[in-house]
């Protein structure tokens, strides 16, 4: 299993620490090509997108996302920035559950 991040310079630094394959101040087109070898291959991975990038619309990522069962990708907040994270499945969870599901204070 490939272990792969794509993000800034300084969470890669740490990514790397871990064993990761890194590529620091990886862009959309990085992300894409990163993928589609992925897909290619047949690969079985876990990869760490920085949040700007998955935030980004791509054909790719989407695909990913919906069809690939070998390809686990998940979103890492900004180091700068991380009370600015929001995940995707917080939209389902207030949908089935309500906003209180979410509530911090509990």
């Amino acid at each position: 299993m490939r272990l792969i991040f794509l993000g800034s310079q300084a969470l890669a630094d740490g990514f790397s620490l871990l064993g990761f394959e890194t590529f620091p101040e990886a862009n959309l087109e990085t992300v894409e090509t990163v993928l589609a070898d992925l897909l290619k291959t047949k690969a079985k991975a876990l990869v760490f997108l920085e949040t700007g990038l998955s935030e980004q619309p791509s054909h790719l990522v989407a695909k990913v996302r919906q069809e690939s069962a070998s390809i686990i990708m998940t979103e890492i907040p900004p180091l700068n920035a991380p009370e600015t994270y929001r995940p995707l499945v917080e939209d389902l969870i207030v949908r089935v559950l309500g906003a209180s599901a979410l509530d911090k204070s509990l």
